[in-house]
Protein backbone atom coordinates (compact mmCIF):
# COMPACT_ATOMS: atom_id res chain seq x y z
CA UNK A 1 0.00 0.00 0.00
CA UNK A 2 2.81 2.43 0.87
CA UNK A 3 4.45 1.81 -2.51
CA UNK A 4 1.16 2.56 -4.24
CA UNK A 5 0.78 5.85 -2.37
CA UNK A 6 4.37 6.80 -3.23
CA UNK A 7 3.59 6.25 -6.92
CA UNK A 8 0.35 8.26 -6.72
CA UNK A 9 2.00 11.24 -5.00
CA UNK A 10 5.02 11.11 -7.31
CA UNK A 11 2.95 10.95 -10.50
CA UNK A 12 0.64 13.74 -9.34
CA UNK A 13 3.63 15.93 -8.49
CA UNK A 14 5.33 15.31 -11.83
CA UNK A 15 2.04 15.96 -13.64
CA UNK A 16 1.75 19.24 -11.73
CA UNK A 17 5.27 20.22 -12.81
CA UNK A 18 4.40 19.56 -16.45
CA UNK A 19 0.95 21.14 -16.78
CA UNK A 20 1.08 23.71 -13.91
CA UNK A 21 -2.54 23.57 -12.66
CA UNK A 22 -3.87 26.92 -11.38
CA UNK A 23 -0.76 28.48 -13.00
CA UNK A 24 1.27 27.72 -9.88
CA UNK A 25 5.06 27.57 -10.38
CA UNK A 26 6.56 24.18 -11.22
CA UNK A 27 8.58 24.21 -7.99
CA UNK A 28 5.40 24.29 -5.89
CA UNK A 29 4.29 20.92 -7.21
CA UNK A 30 7.70 19.25 -6.89
CA UNK A 31 8.31 20.54 -3.36
CA UNK A 32 4.75 19.73 -2.27
CA UNK A 33 5.15 16.16 -3.43
CA UNK A 34 8.47 15.82 -1.62
CA UNK A 35 7.01 17.25 1.60
CA UNK A 36 3.97 14.95 1.47
CA UNK A 37 6.19 11.91 1.06
CA UNK A 38 8.02 12.82 4.28
CA UNK A 39 4.95 14.01 6.26
CA UNK A 40 3.02 10.80 5.54
CA UNK A 41 6.01 8.74 6.64
CA UNK A 42 6.45 7.16 3.22
CA UNK A 43 10.14 8.01 3.38
CA UNK A 44 12.26 8.97 6.36
CA UNK A 45 13.37 12.60 6.75
CA UNK A 46 16.94 11.31 6.43
CA UNK A 47 16.04 9.76 3.05
CA UNK A 48 14.54 13.04 1.92
CA UNK A 49 17.66 14.90 3.01
CA UNK A 50 19.81 12.33 1.26
CA UNK A 51 17.84 12.91 -1.96
CA UNK A 52 18.30 16.68 -1.67
CA UNK A 53 22.04 16.37 -1.04
CA UNK A 54 22.50 14.16 -4.09
CA UNK A 55 21.67 17.17 -6.23
CA UNK A 56 24.28 19.50 -4.71
CA UNK A 57 26.51 19.53 -7.79
CA UNK A 58 23.49 20.26 -10.01
CA UNK A 59 22.36 23.17 -7.79
CA UNK A 60 25.83 24.72 -7.92
CA UNK A 61 26.00 24.24 -11.69
CA UNK A 62 22.59 25.80 -12.25
CA UNK A 63 23.41 28.72 -9.93
CA UNK A 64 26.58 29.55 -11.84
CA UNK A 65 24.99 29.21 -15.25
CA UNK A 66 21.93 31.28 -14.28
CA UNK A 67 24.14 34.07 -12.93
CA UNK A 68 26.23 34.06 -16.12
CA UNK A 69 23.15 34.05 -18.34
CA UNK A 70 21.39 36.79 -16.39
CA UNK A 71 24.52 38.98 -16.38
CA UNK A 72 24.74 38.62 -20.16
CA UNK A 73 21.02 39.24 -20.61
CA UNK A 74 21.03 42.33 -18.40
CA UNK A 75 23.87 43.81 -20.44
CA UNK A 76 22.09 43.01 -23.72
CA UNK A 77 24.75 40.59 -24.95
CA UNK A 78 22.18 38.27 -26.52
CA UNK A 79 20.28 41.19 -28.08
CA UNK A 80 23.58 42.29 -29.62
CA UNK A 81 24.23 38.78 -31.01
CA UNK A 82 20.71 38.44 -32.44
CA UNK A 83 20.78 41.92 -33.99
CA UNK A 84 24.14 41.29 -35.66
CA UNK A 85 22.90 37.96 -37.00
CA UNK A 86 19.92 39.80 -38.49
CA UNK A 87 22.21 42.42 -40.05
CA UNK A 88 24.55 39.77 -41.46
CA UNK A 89 21.64 38.01 -43.15
CA UNK A 90 21.51 40.87 -45.70
CA UNK A 91 17.77 40.49 -46.05
CA UNK A 92 17.83 36.73 -46.64
CA UNK A 93 15.38 34.80 -44.46
CA UNK A 94 17.23 31.56 -45.18
CA UNK A 95 20.61 32.98 -44.22
CA UNK A 96 19.12 34.45 -41.03
CA UNK A 97 17.78 30.99 -40.17
CA UNK A 98 21.30 29.56 -40.41
CA UNK A 99 22.85 32.38 -38.37
CA UNK A 100 20.30 32.14 -35.55
CA UNK A 101 20.80 28.37 -35.50
CA UNK A 102 24.57 28.82 -35.15
CA UNK A 103 24.13 31.33 -32.31
CA UNK A 104 21.72 28.96 -30.55
CA UNK A 105 24.16 26.08 -30.96
CA UNK A 106 27.03 28.03 -29.37
CA UNK A 107 24.89 29.32 -26.50
CA UNK A 108 23.64 25.81 -25.75
CA UNK A 109 27.09 24.23 -25.86
CA UNK A 110 28.77 26.72 -23.56
CA UNK A 111 25.89 28.08 -21.43
CA UNK A 112 23.51 25.08 -21.28
CA UNK A 113 20.16 24.49 -22.93
CA UNK A 114 18.24 26.38 -20.23
CA UNK A 115 20.15 29.57 -21.09
CA UNK A 116 19.18 29.21 -24.75
CA UNK A 117 15.54 28.89 -23.79
CA UNK A 118 15.45 31.67 -21.21
CA UNK A 119 17.70 34.41 -22.58
CA UNK A 120 18.14 33.78 -26.30
CA UNK A 121 14.42 33.42 -27.04
CA UNK A 122 13.51 37.00 -25.96
CA UNK A 123 16.56 38.34 -27.82
CA UNK A 124 15.52 36.59 -31.04
CA UNK A 125 11.94 37.81 -30.59
CA UNK A 126 13.19 41.40 -30.16
CA UNK A 127 15.44 41.11 -33.24
CA UNK A 128 12.54 39.76 -35.32
CA UNK A 129 10.37 42.68 -34.21
CA UNK A 130 13.07 45.22 -35.10
CA UNK A 131 13.52 43.63 -38.52
CA UNK A 132 9.74 43.63 -38.99
CA UNK A 133 9.72 39.90 -39.75
CA UNK A 134 6.19 38.93 -40.72
CA UNK A 135 6.52 35.27 -39.67
CA UNK A 136 8.99 34.99 -36.75
CA UNK A 137 7.98 31.47 -35.65
CA UNK A 138 10.69 29.57 -37.60
CA UNK A 139 13.40 31.55 -35.80
CA UNK A 140 11.76 31.14 -32.39
CA UNK A 141 11.42 27.39 -32.92
CA UNK A 142 15.20 27.25 -33.36
CA UNK A 143 15.64 28.26 -29.71
CA UNK A 144 13.58 25.27 -28.56
CA UNK A 145 14.95 22.56 -30.83
CA UNK A 146 18.65 23.46 -30.69
CA UNK A 147 18.45 23.74 -26.89
CA UNK A 148 17.98 19.97 -26.75
CA UNK A 149 19.77 18.90 -29.93
CA UNK A 150 23.11 20.46 -28.91
CA UNK A 151 22.82 19.59 -25.23
CA UNK A 152 25.24 16.68 -25.13
CA UNK A 153 28.19 18.18 -26.99
CA UNK A 154 29.83 18.87 -23.61
CA UNK A 155 28.98 17.76 -20.07
CA UNK A 156 28.09 21.39 -19.26
CA UNK A 157 25.58 21.70 -22.11
CA UNK A 158 22.69 20.24 -20.10
CA UNK A 159 22.11 19.85 -16.34
CA UNK A 160 20.57 16.46 -17.18
CA UNK A 161 24.09 15.24 -18.06
CA UNK A 162 25.18 15.86 -14.47
CA UNK A 163 22.00 14.23 -13.19
CA UNK A 164 22.55 11.04 -15.19
CA UNK A 165 26.22 10.54 -14.37
CA UNK A 166 26.29 12.20 -10.91
CA UNK A 167 29.75 12.04 -9.42
CA UNK A 168 30.80 9.53 -12.10
CA UNK A 169 30.67 11.93 -15.05
CA UNK A 170 33.33 10.98 -17.63
CA UNK A 171 36.30 13.35 -18.05
CA UNK A 172 36.25 15.51 -21.15
CA UNK A 173 38.77 13.42 -23.08
CA UNK A 174 36.52 10.41 -22.54
CA UNK A 175 33.27 12.31 -23.12
CA UNK A 176 34.19 13.77 -26.52
CA UNK A 177 35.00 10.47 -28.30
CA UNK A 178 31.71 9.05 -27.01
CA UNK A 179 29.40 11.94 -27.83
CA UNK A 180 30.94 14.31 -30.38
CA UNK A 181 29.79 12.35 -33.47
CA UNK A 182 26.22 11.73 -32.18
CA UNK A 183 26.06 15.41 -31.16
CA UNK A 184 27.13 16.72 -34.56
CA UNK A 185 24.70 14.36 -36.28
CA UNK A 186 21.85 15.44 -33.96
CA UNK A 187 22.59 19.12 -34.60
CA UNK A 188 22.82 18.71 -38.38
CA UNK A 189 19.77 16.45 -38.75
CA UNK A 190 17.68 18.69 -36.47
CA UNK A 191 18.68 21.68 -38.63
CA UNK A 192 17.76 19.90 -41.85
CA UNK A 193 14.41 18.67 -40.55
CA UNK A 194 13.48 22.01 -38.97
CA UNK A 195 14.58 23.88 -42.08
CA UNK A 196 12.46 21.54 -44.22
CA UNK A 197 9.32 21.95 -42.10
CA UNK A 198 9.66 25.76 -42.08
CA UNK A 199 10.60 26.14 -45.76
CA UNK A 200 7.33 27.90 -46.72
CA UNK A 201 7.89 30.65 -44.15
CA UNK A 202 11.48 31.27 -45.25
CA UNK A 203 10.48 33.14 -48.41
CA UNK A 204 9.97 36.45 -46.68
CA UNK A 205 11.89 39.71 -46.66
CA UNK A 206 14.05 40.67 -43.70
CA UNK A 207 14.63 44.37 -43.02
CA UNK A 208 18.31 45.10 -42.43
CA UNK A 209 18.06 48.79 -41.65
CA UNK A 210 17.79 48.05 -37.94
CA UNK A 211 19.48 49.86 -35.11
CA UNK A 212 22.41 47.79 -33.92
CA UNK A 213 22.79 47.95 -30.14
CA UNK A 214 26.22 48.87 -28.82
CA UNK A 215 28.00 46.21 -26.80
CA UNK A 216 28.56 47.94 -23.47
CA UNK A 217 31.52 47.44 -21.16
CA UNK A 218 29.26 45.23 -19.07
CA UNK A 219 28.36 43.20 -22.13
CA UNK A 220 32.01 42.75 -23.05
CA UNK A 221 32.82 41.73 -19.50
CA UNK A 222 29.99 39.17 -19.55
CA UNK A 223 31.29 37.81 -22.86
CA UNK A 224 34.82 37.47 -21.47
CA UNK A 225 33.39 35.85 -18.34
CA UNK A 226 31.48 33.29 -20.39
CA UNK A 227 34.63 32.51 -22.39
CA UNK A 228 36.72 32.16 -19.23
CA UNK A 229 34.07 29.97 -17.62
CA UNK A 230 33.94 27.68 -20.63
CA UNK A 231 37.74 27.33 -20.53
CA UNK A 232 37.72 26.63 -16.77
CA UNK A 233 34.99 24.01 -17.10
CA UNK A 234 36.74 22.31 -20.01
CA UNK A 235 39.89 22.07 -17.87
CA UNK A 236 37.91 20.84 -14.85
CA UNK A 237 36.18 18.24 -17.02
CA UNK A 238 39.50 17.12 -18.51
CA UNK A 239 40.83 16.61 -14.96
CA UNK A 240 37.72 14.58 -14.02
CA UNK A 241 36.50 17.17 -11.49
CA UNK A 242 32.87 17.78 -10.60
CA UNK A 243 31.58 20.82 -12.50
CA UNK A 244 29.15 22.37 -10.03
CA UNK A 245 31.53 24.30 -7.78
CA UNK A 246 33.75 25.74 -10.58
CA UNK A 247 30.60 26.86 -12.43
CA UNK A 248 29.15 28.54 -9.34
CA UNK A 249 32.42 30.33 -8.55
CA UNK A 250 32.81 31.51 -12.17
CA UNK A 251 29.22 32.74 -12.30
CA UNK A 252 29.50 34.63 -9.01
CA UNK A 253 32.81 36.27 -9.96
CA UNK A 254 31.61 37.22 -13.46
CA UNK A 255 28.35 38.73 -12.25
CA UNK A 256 30.19 40.62 -9.49
CA UNK A 257 32.70 42.08 -11.96
CA UNK A 258 29.93 43.05 -14.39
CA UNK A 259 27.98 44.90 -11.70
CA UNK A 260 31.12 46.69 -10.52
CA UNK A 261 32.09 47.71 -14.07
CA UNK A 262 28.68 49.20 -14.84
CA UNK A 263 28.09 50.43 -11.26
CA UNK A 264 24.77 48.64 -10.84
CA UNK A 265 23.30 47.00 -7.79
CA UNK A 266 23.91 43.22 -7.75
CA UNK A 267 20.25 42.87 -6.74
CA UNK A 268 19.29 43.61 -10.36
CA UNK A 269 20.97 40.39 -11.49
CA UNK A 270 19.88 38.41 -8.44
CA UNK A 271 16.24 39.38 -8.97
CA UNK A 272 16.38 38.33 -12.61
CA UNK A 273 17.55 34.78 -11.86
CA UNK A 274 14.86 32.07 -11.80
CA UNK A 275 15.76 30.77 -8.36
CA UNK A 276 12.65 28.57 -8.27
CA UNK A 277 14.51 26.13 -10.50
CA UNK A 278 16.61 25.03 -7.51
CA UNK A 279 13.74 23.86 -5.24
CA UNK A 280 12.12 22.33 -8.33
CA UNK A 281 15.17 20.15 -8.94
CA UNK A 282 15.56 19.39 -5.21
CA UNK A 283 11.93 18.26 -5.00
CA UNK A 284 12.40 15.97 -7.99
CA UNK A 285 15.48 14.43 -6.37
CA UNK A 286 13.41 13.59 -3.28
CA UNK A 287 10.58 12.14 -5.40
CA UNK A 288 13.01 9.91 -7.29
CA UNK A 289 14.57 8.87 -3.95
CA UNK A 290 11.10 7.74 -2.85
CA UNK A 291 10.48 5.88 -6.11
CA UNK A 292 13.73 4.03 -5.55
CA UNK A 293 12.24 2.73 -2.29
CA UNK A 294 9.56 0.96 -4.33
CA UNK A 295 12.20 -1.12 -6.09
CA UNK A 296 11.88 0.78 -9.36
CA UNK A 297 15.62 1.18 -9.89
CA UNK A 298 16.45 -2.49 -9.34
CA UNK A 299 13.53 -3.62 -11.51
CA UNK A 300 14.64 -1.42 -14.42
CA UNK A 301 18.28 -2.44 -13.92
CA UNK A 302 17.33 -6.12 -14.14
CA UNK A 303 15.31 -5.49 -17.31
CA UNK A 304 18.26 -3.62 -18.84
CA UNK A 305 20.76 -6.34 -17.85
CA UNK A 306 18.59 -9.12 -19.27
CA UNK A 307 17.98 -7.22 -22.47
CA UNK A 308 21.70 -6.46 -22.95
CA UNK A 309 22.54 -10.11 -22.33
CA UNK A 310 20.31 -11.13 -25.24
CA UNK A 311 21.16 -8.31 -27.67
CA UNK A 312 23.21 -5.18 -27.09
CA UNK A 313 22.01 -3.64 -30.37
CA UNK A 314 18.33 -4.09 -29.51
CA UNK A 315 18.99 -2.69 -26.03
CA UNK A 316 20.62 0.42 -27.50
CA UNK A 317 17.62 1.11 -29.73
CA UNK A 318 15.05 0.16 -27.11
CA UNK A 319 16.61 2.11 -24.24
CA UNK A 320 17.32 5.19 -26.38
CA UNK A 321 13.80 5.48 -27.76
CA UNK A 322 12.19 4.23 -24.54
CA UNK A 323 13.77 6.90 -22.34
CA UNK A 324 13.04 9.53 -25.03
CA UNK A 325 9.32 8.74 -24.81
CA UNK A 326 9.48 8.61 -21.00
CA UNK A 327 10.96 12.13 -20.93
CA UNK A 328 7.88 13.47 -22.66
CA UNK A 329 5.57 11.67 -20.25
CA UNK A 330 7.32 12.76 -17.06
CA UNK A 331 9.89 15.43 -18.10
CA UNK A 332 13.56 14.66 -18.64
CA UNK A 333 14.79 15.67 -15.18
CA UNK A 334 12.99 12.90 -13.23
CA UNK A 335 13.52 10.53 -16.17
CA UNK A 336 17.22 11.38 -16.15
CA UNK A 337 17.44 10.90 -12.38
CA UNK A 338 15.88 7.45 -12.66
CA UNK A 339 18.11 6.54 -15.62
CA UNK A 340 21.16 7.74 -13.68
CA UNK A 341 20.31 5.52 -10.72
CA UNK A 342 19.71 2.57 -13.03
CA UNK A 343 22.99 2.77 -14.94
CA UNK A 344 24.95 3.06 -11.69
CA UNK A 345 23.84 -0.41 -10.61
CA UNK A 346 23.25 -2.08 -14.01
CA UNK A 347 26.11 -3.97 -15.62
CA UNK A 348 25.62 -2.96 -19.23
CA UNK A 349 28.05 -1.95 -22.00
CA UNK A 350 29.00 1.72 -22.24
CA UNK A 351 27.14 2.03 -25.53
CA UNK A 352 23.83 1.40 -23.70
CA UNK A 353 24.63 4.20 -21.22
CA UNK A 354 25.41 6.46 -24.18
CA UNK A 355 22.03 5.65 -25.72
CA UNK A 356 20.24 6.51 -22.49
CA UNK A 357 21.93 9.90 -22.22
CA UNK A 358 21.21 10.73 -25.87
CA UNK A 359 17.58 9.75 -25.35
CA UNK A 360 17.28 11.94 -22.24
CA UNK A 361 18.88 14.96 -23.96
CA UNK A 362 17.40 14.69 -27.46
CA UNK A 363 14.09 13.00 -26.69
CA UNK A 364 12.44 16.14 -25.21
CA UNK A 365 12.28 17.65 -28.71
CA UNK A 366 9.10 15.61 -29.16
CA UNK A 367 6.80 17.76 -27.00
CA UNK A 368 6.61 21.01 -25.05
CA UNK A 369 6.67 19.06 -21.77
CA UNK A 370 9.80 17.06 -22.55
CA UNK A 371 12.39 19.17 -20.76
CA UNK A 372 12.66 22.08 -18.38
CA UNK A 373 14.35 24.04 -21.20
CA UNK A 374 11.35 23.59 -23.51
CA UNK A 375 8.91 24.57 -20.76
CA UNK A 376 10.99 27.70 -20.07
CA UNK A 377 11.06 28.43 -23.82
CA UNK A 378 7.28 28.21 -23.99
CA UNK A 379 6.94 30.60 -21.04
CA UNK A 380 9.39 33.06 -22.64
CA UNK A 381 7.49 32.83 -25.91
CA UNK A 382 4.19 33.71 -24.25
CA UNK A 383 5.74 36.70 -22.50
CA UNK A 384 6.79 37.99 -25.92
CA UNK A 385 3.23 37.70 -27.23
CA UNK A 386 3.76 34.55 -29.31
CA UNK A 387 2.04 31.19 -28.98
CA UNK A 388 2.73 27.65 -30.11
CA UNK A 389 0.14 24.98 -29.39
CA UNK A 390 1.18 21.67 -27.86
CA UNK A 391 -0.31 19.88 -30.89
CA UNK A 392 1.65 21.97 -33.40
CA UNK A 393 4.90 21.34 -31.52
CA UNK A 394 4.11 17.61 -31.24
CA UNK A 395 3.58 17.32 -35.01
CA UNK A 396 6.94 18.99 -35.62
CA UNK A 397 8.68 17.02 -32.88
CA UNK A 398 7.40 13.67 -34.10
CA UNK A 399 9.17 14.29 -37.39
CA UNK A 400 12.24 16.20 -36.20
CA UNK A 401 13.09 14.39 -32.96
CA UNK A 402 12.53 10.83 -34.15
CA UNK A 403 14.66 11.37 -37.26
CA UNK A 404 17.49 13.02 -35.31
CA UNK A 405 17.38 10.37 -32.57
CA UNK A 406 17.42 7.57 -35.14
CA UNK A 407 20.58 8.94 -36.77
CA UNK A 408 22.26 9.86 -33.47
CA UNK A 409 21.75 6.38 -32.01
CA UNK A 410 22.88 4.87 -35.28
CA UNK A 411 26.28 6.56 -34.96
CA UNK A 412 26.91 4.58 -31.76
CA UNK A 413 27.49 1.52 -33.94
CA UNK A 414 30.18 3.17 -36.07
Amino acid sequence: MSHTIIWIISLLSITGVIIRPFKLPEAVWAVSGAVLLVVFGLILPSDGLSGVLKGMDVYLFLTGMMLLAESAREEKLFDWLAAHATKLSKGSAKKLFILIYLVGTLVTIFLSNDATAVVLTPAVAAAMKSARVEKPLPYLLICAFIANAASFVLPISNPANLVIYGSHIPPLMQWLPQYIVPSVVAIVITFCMLRFTQRKDLHQKIQTDILLPQLTQGGKTALYGIGATAAILLIASAKNMQLGLPTAIAGIITSAIVTLRVKKSPMIILKGVSWSVLPLVAGLFVIVEALNKTGLTHTLANILNNSAAHSVANTVWGSGFGIAIACNLMNNLPAGLIAGNVIQIAHVPEVVKNALLIGVDLGPNLSVTGSLATILWLMALRREGHAVSAWHFLKLGAFIMTTALLFALGTLFL
